[in-house]
């Protein structure tokens, strides 16, 4: 078994074992493996290792890495984790499955523009700024309600679910709680939240998928 294999297989197992613990279905726990600046040789070790779902940062490494890849292994499923211009719009609709980091109207706008134009519609979360961090993405708590109701009715965006990342100097499971209550008021199922350090607690408070990285991959390169 390889390195990649063999902390792939632990990830599972603490998935699996977080979720039965809070009396969960492992299998309601999507795992999506944050390749971001790993190269598509140390992808594809984890897909020949069974992995189909990856998160990606930039569009354009994105590009530049799994056009082939989805050639190769067609369930492959491709979500954009990281903030979206509205100049990669198109691209990004070509290239993903998920686009998680839904954050400001001009970019919902714009994405169902491209939705319609090209008629392939990958679904959408909304990014949350739970922390209220002004240098970071993400709508604010007290906006998002408005918000998804415009990217429902106005743009009739394919809005599933919610994202967060909290501030790191604060405890996880706080913003986590709030995701989820924020997720349930407005009827949607999916809630991506947790990372290598905190994965398993955000599967204790409802997350439906977990991004990540380090535990898989090791540490990026500087």
């Amino acid at each position: 078994m390889s390195a990649g294999a063999a902390r792939l297989a632990e990830v599972r197992q603490r998935i699996a074992a977080a979720a039965r613990a809070a009396g969960r279905d492992p299998a309601s726990v999507t795992l999506v493996a944050v390749s971001k600046t790993h190269g598509t040789h140390r992808t594809r070790k984890l897909l020949d290792a069974g992995q189909r779902v990856f998160g990606e940062n930039r569009v354009q490494e994105a590009e530049g890495k799994f056009p082939a890849l989805k050639t190769e292994y067609p369930d492959l499923k491709l979500h954009l984790i990281g903030p979206l211009q509205t100049n990669k719009a198109r691209e990004a609709v070509a290239l993903f499955d998920v686009i998680q980091s839904v954050d400001r109207e001009r970019l919902a706008a714009t994405l169902a523009k491209e939705m319609a134009r090209s008629g392939r519609w990958p679904e959408c979360f909304i990014q949350v700024n739970t922390g209220e961090e002004p240098q970071k993405a993400g709508m604010l708590p007290a906006a998002l309600d408005a918000f998804v109701a415009t990217c429902r009715d106005t743009h009739k965006l394919p809005i599933t679910g919610l994202m967060c990342i909290p501030p790191v100097d604060e405890e996880p499971a706080l913003h986590f709680a709030l995701l989820a209550k924020m997720a349930a008021r407005n009827g949607l199922a999916e809630i991506s939240m947790g990372m290598s350090a905190d994965y398993e607690t955000a599967i204790r408070l409802g997350a439906t998928h977990v991004r990540v990285g380090t535990a898989l991959f090791g540490q990026r390169a500087a």
